[in-house]
Order: structure tokens, then sequence, then C-alpha cells
């Protein structure tokens, strides 16, 4: 039995991610990305979760001032709602966003839509954020970034928190957080556990 390809004709989506950790260049990647595809003349929209607004409250703004107009949204959904006709759609902090967001990027590749992700792959204590484990598990393509140790000057993975807080969401910058290797992340929890008692 023969079966006509079904993809035939038409326009194929995919997912892209970019992780890594605070000061990684994350947002500069996505920027850069979304700027190529407007120099291509595709339609691009951008978002970012509603609860970002540590640089501006409706720009996707790297570490680096480099900007780009998105708009915010309060949950995943509503991406799907504001994408018709779009091309190119790029998502910013997707850490922070509700975990149906994989299946929202998913919907809009099997639109035809390339879908450009950029988030922190793991939280302040070293473990998988929000909705990006599942999503760097569908993603076609998926771009790891580092940032330098502030110690030693190694690759840095992960975002080391400066401060007591302890809750998993806590916006913040170089007064917050700091990149970190490996070893001096964990250093780093070996001396404040010892502080602490």
């Amino acid at each position: 039995m023969f079966l006509e390809p079904h993809f035939k004709g038409q326009r194929n989506g995919w997912i892209e991610v970019i992780c890594g950790s605070m000061f990684s260049g994350k947002t500069e990647e996505l920027i850069r990305r979304l700027k190529r595809a407007k120099i291509a003349n595709q339609k691009v929209e951008v978002f970012k979760p509603r609860v970002d607004t540590r640089y501006d409250e409706q720009k996707v703004v790297s570490h680096d001032a480099n900007a780009l107009l998105s708009t915010p949204i309060p949950y995943s959904s509503k991406l799907l709602d504001l994408s018709a006709g779009v091309n190119v759609v790029g998502v910013d902090e997707a850490q922070f966003f509700d975990a149906q967001l994989p299946e929202v990027c998913q919907e809009l590749a099997l639109r035809g839509v390339r879908v450009i992700v950029a988030g922190l792959d793991m939280d302040y204590k070293g473990k998988p954020f929000g909705p990006m484990p599942h999503l760097l598990a569908v993603a076609e393509y998926i771009t790891k970034v580092h940032a330098i140790c502030q110690h030693c000057g190694n690759l840095a993975t992960h975002s080391y928190r400066l401060t007591n807080a302890s809750t998993t969401i806590l916006l913040g910058e170089k007064d917050v957080y700091e990149p970190r290797c490996r070893t001096c992340y964990h250093m780093g929890n070996i001396l404040d556990l010892r502080v602490k008692e």
C-alpha cells in the first residue's frame, strides 16, 4: 500500500532551544537569530513572561543592553492566539512559563512556525528549571551557551545565588547572581552550609 507523503508542500516548523546559566548570552543569541529572520523578511513575533520586568516591561533586553520589542504574556497558551500568520516565534525567559509551554511550542512547530526559545536550564539549586527539560527533549536544535566563572575563569554552567532567599523564582542581576563553574558552584554551597551551621 502506497501512502502519499503528508509533508509534501507543507512548510516545516521546528523548535530551537538556547540554554545556559545567567550571564551566558542566551537572550543575546535569541535577539541575534530573530534580527536575522527579520532581515530575511520573515514575520517575527517575540514574547516574554509578564513577570519579567527587570530591564523593561515590553522589551526583551540582553545584559549587553541589546533589545527587541516583545509582547509580555501571562501564560504560554497565549502564544497560540497571538501567532497567526507568523513565520518565527521567539520566547525569552522560558523557565518562568507554565508546564504547557513545550506542548504550545510543538503545536506552533506543527503549524510550520520556527520557534526559538531561550531560558535557564537550571535553577539556583542546580535543578532542571520549569518547562526547560521538556523543551530540551522535544527540540530539533539545542545550543548551550556558557558564561565565565567569576572565581576561576573556567566556563560557567551554574547560576550561583548570592542571597539567602529560598524562592525558586527571584528576579535579579549581578547583585543577586553570579555565574560559576561546577566546582566553584559546589564549593560555594559547601561554604554556605558551614556558615549557616
